[in-house]
């Protein structure tokens, strides 16, 4: 495409004589438009990602109005704020549009479309309270007015005359195929699912600069297959389950204001990842990783035998052992036995803020190379939530099927896994350069 464009200027004066115009004609009927398809097509992944944003709420809507979480539950009021403040996201990004695309061009502007649509869903997914469900639709409306005014443009001046209607066209077309996309997928998954699903062409948008070819390249499937395991391993440690239950366990060791639970876990991360932060440069990326994946196996190898000794029946989850049928506390543990778990959670929460929590976000700006950089971190955040939502949808399910002790020796054993993938995959970054990283997973490092 790029030799097409630069010869395009010739194509378009303003008037052109009977002979310039046959000299055009017979220009254009040898002219091979695969390459101005396929980057047509790659454009307008942008408006069908503006279309599964405007479908989305449709099927959502409905399902967040039933759900029981009250942080999450719209009224009539808010959920009409959900359905519309993308319009406002929308309204900004056509006046930053006209911003980006003058300062930055448009193939670049376009691949800075995928950014908040990326961002956007992945807050929609992560959404623990009202304002995350409208900052993540604001984002997206930001990308999808960005959108609306770059992909046309950018199809009017790559296109030539014959085929620019009908590529042309296919932004409106795009867009209704996005938001009948969003109507027929909302009718088989959950609101969550559905943004996931929706976060799918934006993340495609990238390709603009990435290739299958690229995947024969170490210096490429390397990092992306590192990065994309350190997310799903940080997400299976179990980190969201333990905080989701953070609270009843410090109930059990006779903590009655939740307040000072909730103070008391805060510190520990921030003491710990503040450690981390300054430790990083000098004990290095894998030292940190290892001892924290043996912390936290070691700590919830403890939390799977303090509910093996306090479950009564093997076939209870926490929440029946905690609740009797009228919904009252059950029969206390001893208090040992209660700080036991208090004990295990701290060293959890300092384990996993010492290395697993803060290093693979550091080690993905790391290792990717600038030309698949956007897309492979694009990935490894997708990875990231969607693994995120799986564990704390199916933690109560797996505590029913395999108890709550083995729920977290299951934990353990992935946290043991992570120290050998660690130990094996993981590459040390400490005081490399970003070149010295890159030739070392294309295996052209000096010693």
């Amino acid at each position: 495409m790029d030799d097409y464009e630069e010869t395009r200027p010739l194509l378009v004066n303003d008037e052109l004589t009977d002979e310039d115009r046959s000299e055009q004609d017979s220009y254009l009927d040898k002219v091979k438009n695969g390459k101005l398809y396929m980057a047509t097509f790659a454009a307008v992944l942008g408006p069908l990602s503006f279309g599964f944003v405007l479908g989305y709420s449709s099927p959502a809507i409905p399902q967040l109005r039933k759900i029981q979480d009250p942080r999450l539950q719209l009224s009539t009021e808010e959920a009409s704020w959900f359905g519309s403040v993308v319009t406002i996201g929308a309204a900004l990004g056509g006046l930053l549009g006209g911003w980006v695309v003058e300062r930055i061009g448009r193939k670049l502007s376009l691949m800075f479309c995928a950014v908040p649509f990326i961002c956007g869903f992945t807050v929609i997914i992560a959404a623990e309270s009202h304002w995350m469900l409208y900052v993540g639709r604001v984002f997206t409306g930001l990308a999808s007015g960005v959108t609306s005014l770059v992909v046309p443009l950018y199809i009017s001046e790559t296109a030539h005359e014959r085929v620019r209607g009908t590529m042309g066209s296919c932004v409106q077309l795009m867009v209704v195929t996005g938001i009948m996309g969003a109507y027929i997928t909302g009718l088989f998954l959950d609101w969550q699912w559905l943004a996931i699903t929706s976060s799918i062409p934006p993340t495609l948008m990238l390709e603009q600069s990435f290739s299958l070819a690229d995947l024969k390249d170490p210096g490429v499937f390397k990092p992306l297959g590192i990065g994309i395991m350190m997310m799903l391993l940080q997400q299976m440690t179990g980190i969201n389950a333990i905080m989701f239950y953070a609270e009843t366990i410090f109930e059990q060791a006779h903590f009655e204001s939740s307040d000072v639970a909730t103070v008391i876990v805060a510190a520990t991360q921030v003491v710990f990842t503040a450690i981390a932060a300054i430790i990083m440069d000098k004990a290095g990326r894998k030292a940190l990783l290892i001892l924290s994946g043996v912390t936290m196996c070691v700590s919830e190898a403890v939390f799977g035998v303090y509910f093996k000794l306090t479950v009564k029946h093997n076939n209870s989850s926490l929440m029946s052992v905690l609740t009797d049928a009228q919904g009252s506390l059950a029969e206390q543990p001893p208090t040992d036995l209660a700080w036991l778990a208090v004990g295990s959670m701290g060293l959890f929460i300092a384990g996993f803020a010492l290395g697993w929590g803060p290093t693979p976000w550091l080690v993905m700006s790391e290792i990717f190379p600038t030309r698949v950089r956007g897309l492979g971190s694009a990935l490894c955040v997708l990875t990231n939530w969607t693994c995120a939502f799986i564990v704390t949808k199916t933690f109560q399910n797996l505590m029913d099927a395999i108890t709550s002790a083995g729920t977290f020796w299951m934990f353990s054993g992935l946290c043991a896994l992570s120290v050998i993938f660690t130990a094996i995959f993981v590459p040390e970054t400490k005081g490399k350069t970003l070149e010295e990283i890159q030739a070392r997973f294309k295996g052209t490092h000096q010693h």
